[in-house]
């Protein structure tokens, strides 16, 4: 089983790639009460049949191995905690997976390290339009892998180390200040 919630987006987004997207948002909305993350590209999408079978674990679509286990282990992880879990499909227009998970439940994950998940994507996927949103009690921060591009010269400027790590840091400090009680100062 994948070990936090990162995870999870990564291996959903690297499905969205396969899939031949070329927009890819990720989508997390904290609130006091439940955890909610969605995937969404616009790739080959699915048909309703095929949706089905995605979330058995001895489906998979990759060569490599003979089970994909991604899906039907987030699946059973939202329900688990209360939640729910859906997949939004349709051939030509996309794929957006949806997650979301009771704050109350003792199974609920971390969330894990979501900037070295989003440096992970940005630097392998270089011609993908990545999005991605964090909201938290009324706070929202976003960051958008075009724009940090073209405000970096272009290209993949994400393979430079020192790049790459400053971009890290600062999707972790917007992270982080959507976490920092009312007043208080670091």
């Amino acid at each position: 089983m994948l070990e936090d919630l990162s995870h999870h987006i990564l291996d959903i987004a690297e499905n969205g790639v396969n899939a031949g997207a070329d927009e890819i948002s990720v989508e997390i909305d904290d609130s006091a009460e439940r955890l909610l993350f969605s995937v969404k590209d616009n790739g080959r999408g699915m048909t309703e049949e095929m949706v089905k079978t995605v979330v058995n674990p001895f489906y998979t679509t990759r060569t490599e191995r003979r089970v994909g286990l991604g899906l039907p282990f987030l699946k059973q992880l939202a329900e688990l905690c209360g939640g729910t879990f859906s997949i939004d499909s349709e051939p030509g227009r996309g794929t957006v997976v949806t997650a979301t998970f009771l704050k109350s439940s003792i199974d609920l994950p971390p969330l894990g390290d979501i900037p070295s998940t989003l440096m992970t994507l940005f630097i392998g996927n270089p011609n993908i339009s990545w999005k991605y949103t964090h909201r938290r009690n009324g706070k929202e921060f976003t960051v958008d892998s075009k724009e940090l591009r073209e405000a970096l010269g272009g290209g993949n400027p994400f393979l430079e180390p020192a790049i790459a790590l400053g971009v890290r840091e600062f999707i972790k400090t917007n992270i982080d200040e959507l976490y920092e009680k009312p007043g208080k100062t670091l």
